[in-house]
């Protein structure tokens, strides 16, 4: 029980992180990008290419992370300049079509372009007994990156300019305008970050399984669930919501089945919703 506990626990850290740029994004703009999952599937196949080429590692992922953020940065000067002029539910239903384009067109020609190609990362050494449990050095490496992004992302919206200026938009866009932040630059900043987490993301989770160009909707599915559960625009909220359905799934999963892995994360979802709408650490955003 110890050893599905703790992959589940490795599994939800990559959902935290997965979650957090979904949600600050929403934070700050008011739009769901639909195509989160999308972008982390661009990233891990450009890394995968740039492997094939022959190139090391950390370039190859270092590669697929800045074309993961550029794309989502050129998305976000383009396609979404249209929807932050709009309002209320005009903004929210003009960006789920439009980022839903965006996803439907990054899987078509990723699998058009690569339809075999996966991006997996082979962590050699010997396991690792932590508590009694033998765990895969790809488990703890990709752990300790994601806490660590994690606990880098608290600390700069803490604590730095830019961090700040990212929660002074989150709270009240008008109020920081006035201030002399621009919500325009900080929205481009905050949707290329969401690219390159949601890349980070992809290679992460090659360090256990490999990620395939068809992950994209489970990706994204994923990334609402734990953002929803979260407390939408909440990092810590994001990354405990990502531990426990993490949990959930895998437990689900040995126990159950993996085929009804998902209906038993909407269900957990949705009783988390009913009992805390707001999200689990959501507060004051009802």
């Amino acid at each position: 029980m110890r050893a599905v506990v703790f992959d589940g626990v490795v599994l939800g850290l990559q959902f935290g992180l997965l979650g957090v740029g979904l949600t600050l994004v929403y934070g700050l703009g008011g739009v769901l990008n639909l195509a989160q999952g999308q972008l982390a599937v661009l990233g891990a196949i450009v890394a995968a290419l740039r492997l094939n080429e022959g190139s090391a590692v950390v370039p190859a992922v270092l590669t697929g992370l800045v074309v993961a953020g550029t794309v989502a940065l050129v998305l976000d000067l383009t396609l979404m300049r249209p929807v932050y002029r709009r309002h209320g539910e005009d903004r929210v239903l003009l960006g789920l079509l439009l980022m839903l384009g965006v996803a439907f067109i990054i899987d078509g020609v990723l699998t058009w372009r690569y339809p075999i190609e996966a991006l997996t990362l082979r962590i050699g050494g010997d396991p690792v007994d932590i508590l009694g449990v033998r765990m895969r050095t790809g488990s703890l490496l990709a752990s300790a990156i994601a806490l660590g992004v994690g606990a880098v992302l608290v600390v700069f919206l803490r604590y730095a300019a830019t961090g700040k200026a990212v929660r002074s938009v989150i709270q009240d866009e008008e109020g920081a305008q006035l201030c002399g932040v621009s919500p325009a630059t900080v929205r481009a900043f905050v949707f290329a970050l969401s690219g390159v987490l949601a890349a980070l993301v992809a290679v992460t989770r090659s360090m256990t399984s490999p990620v395939t160009v068809n992950a994209g909707i489970d990706f994204t599915i994923l990334a609402l669930i734990v953002a929803v559960v979260g407390g939408l625009g909440s990092v810590s909220g994001a990354f405990l919501a990502g531990i426990l359905l993490g949990v959930v799934n895998t437990v689900s999963a040995h126990y159950i089945g993996t085929y009804v892995t998902t209906i038993v994360l909407l269900g957990a979802a949705a009783v988390t919703i009913v009992l805390r709408p707001s999200g689990l650490l959501g507060a004051g955003r009802e």
